[in-house]
């Protein structure tokens, strides 16, 4: 999909130049997600107005309203990374010196993917709950009008049916209401027996009415009152309070309700990023002095005029409450939420976690996408050691489990291929032995790779022929790439290069380097299992594949969710 970016609110805020307290310019450059960005272009110009300086240098502070998913998208391509789903920015964006996108999930994905991104200074200055946005008619006819629902009821009560209300989403990799939407229904579902049937369920429910844009899914609720038009439309979607307040202010046919959730899932909680370029010490210090502009009590009341709360989830004069909002919850607040508030703002991403994040972005992916897999397994001797904290479960049956979760995540719309390593398991001295091709799914396909399953069980005596098995595997994965799909290779190992027979490393390197094409992207994930596997190993094969990754689970009882962040981070679709 084209992705076309319009920044729009510029403006820029120049201390008055009679004002004879400041001489020269410190320029900043702020990028703020376009809810906010009125309120943050109305802040600078106050300061502007009341001679914003720093050691009498004038600061001029120019503020454009951009999608956070295009400036991740962009900081992702300075780092040399991307971030799932995002794609190429557009060339008109540019990296700022401050950063405000609707949510920490966007530092957290980008940490998780480049750990350069460290920004210097992570404040969160404004907030707005998730709800459930509901045409008022359907909300007053389920009794939700003032009322807060749990994940479980909605979901229940919206699948009860024959007649099941329209649920849609937006797309969690570039939307981040989606994303945390995704948080909140595996929180809710728990863990322990039928929870990943359960996680899959729903998943697969709320992604039937997948948008790509937030625009795009406000469009597709009931633009006419009568009940034919009510009943042919969006019926619920999760977004954001503000959401909803700027909606129902355009004075639609047919209002909104938020329903809101409980327990209150995680917020959208606006971060005040100042990015790790900015090295400039005058630059850090305006940076510094523009966020105490926004954490102060005007400024509160600047977010409430466009449908924002402050930190700790109360609102300044002006706030206008959506259509069923508890009327005696005038505060929206979480254990989970960014606290604070006053002159200090709040801690972003308070309660959230990269590698939580990278597990969900993960589950998405093996049951909305379509992707070709070759997984490999190592079956060498040292798989037959046990592991305590996994019922004494040897490492090749904790993997073989962790098999089972992925392949049950996996859509019908995926192909997968098993094969097995150790030494000496085919013609030559070949170390891997192939147990079934890169398969369809569908119909019979998924019983077949089930089978297999049971097949990756350790070879006594057999050591690890990585080197060789690394290399056939990518390129039998490129002879088999198919373009619109995610083309890559797993590869799960507990020990290091043993294979006399094999190839050296060097000549690993080289040939990853040489075969590797752009245009039939593979990317290769290495998952290191257990405290015996060469860390610098796997780091140094994965270097010469460019777009790829390693993971360690040192304790292996945690494989399944490596495997869940292997797949949630960095995945390449060619088309």
């Amino acid at each position: 999909m084209a992705i076309v970016v319009v920044i729009t609110g510029t403006w820029f805020a120049y201390s008055r130049l009679t004002d004879s307290s400041c001489t020269g310019s410190i320029k900043l450059n702020v990028a703020a997600a376009p809810e906010i960005s009125p309120a943050v272009t109305q802040a600078a110009q106050k300061w502007s107005q009341e001679g914003g300086n720093i050691d009498g240098t004038c600061v001029s502070v120019a503020v454009a309203d951009v999608a956070s998913a295009d400036v991740a998208s962009v900081i992702a391509r300075e780092h040399g990374v991307n971030l799932t789903g995002l794609g190429d920015p557009s060339g008109s964006v540019a990296v700022p010196d401050v950063w405000l996108p609707d949510s920490s999930t966007w530092q957290l994905r980008l940490q998780n993917e480049a750990s350069g991104f460290v920004p210097t200074k992570s404040t969160s200055v404004a907030q707005s709950p998730l709800v459930i946005a509901v045409p008022k008619p359907i909300a007053d006819s389920l009794g939700w009008q003032g009322k807060k629902v749990s994940w479980n009821a909605l979901l229940g009560k919206l699948t009860a049916s024959a007649d099941t209300l329209k649920f849609g989403i937006v797309n969690p990799a570039r939307d981040a209401s989606g994303l945390i939407t995704l948080m909140s229904v595996g929180q809710s579902i728990g863990t322990g027996a039928g929870a990943l049937e359960k996680q899959v369920s729903a998943l697969t429910f709320v992604s039937q009415n997948l948008s790509q844009l937030r625009d795009e899914l406000l469009q597709r609720f009931p633009r006419a009152a009568d009940e034919a038009s009510i009943a042919d439309s969006l019926g619920a979607a999760p977004l954001s309070e503000e959401d909803v307040i700027s909606y129902n202010a355009k004075r639609p046919p047919v209002e909104l309700s938020a329903v809101y959730l409980e327990p209150s899932s995680v917020p959208l909680d606006y971060p005040y990023l100042v990015l790790p370029q900015v090295v400039d010490g005058q630059k850090i210090s305006a940076a510094q002095a523009f966020l105490q502009q926004l954490t102060s009590g005007s400024f509160k009341n600047l977010l409430a005029t466009q449908g924002l709360r402050s930190p700790d989830g109360t609102y300044g004069s002006g706030f206008v409450a959506p259509v069923g909002a508890p009327a005696a919850s005038p505060a929206i607040t979480t254990g989970n939420s960014a606290q604070g508030g006053g002159d200090q703002g709040g801690t972003a991403a308070a309660g959230l976690d990269a590698s939580a994040v990278s597990k969900v972005v993960g589950s998405w992916n093996a049951i909305t996408q379509a992707g070709r897999v070759l997984a490999v397994f190592d079956v060498s001797g040292s798989m037959n050691n046990v592991v305590p904290n996994a019922g004494n479960k040897t490492r090749a049956q904790v993997t073989q489990a962790a098999a089972v979760t992925g392949l049950s995540l996996f859509s019908d719309a995926w192909s997968v291929g098993v094969w097995r390593f150790s030494t000496d398991m085919g013609p030559k001295n070949r170390p891997w032995e192939e147990l079934i091709p890169i398969t369809s799914l569908a119909g019979t396909g998924r019983d077949r790779v089930q089978a297999t399953i049971p097949k990756l069980f350790p070879k006594p005596e057999g050591n690890t022929g990585l080197y060789t098995t690394v290399r056939d595997a990518y390129k039998y994965a490129q002879a088999n790439w198919k373009a619109g799909k995610v083309n890559s290779v797993i590869l799960f190992t507990d020990g290091e290069n043993q294979d006399e027979a094999g190839i050296s490393q060097g000549a690993l390197l080289n040939e990853l380097k040489k075969i590797q094409d752009p245009k039939h992207f593979v990317r290769l994930v290495l998952i290191g299992i257990g405290d015996e596997v060469d860390k610098n190993e796997l780091n140094t094969i994965q270097k010469a594949v460019k777009g790829s990754g390693v993971f360690f689970a040192p304790d292996p009882a945690k494989i399944t969710d490596i495997f869940l962040q292997a797949i949630g981070s960095r995945t390449g679709v060619d088309n």
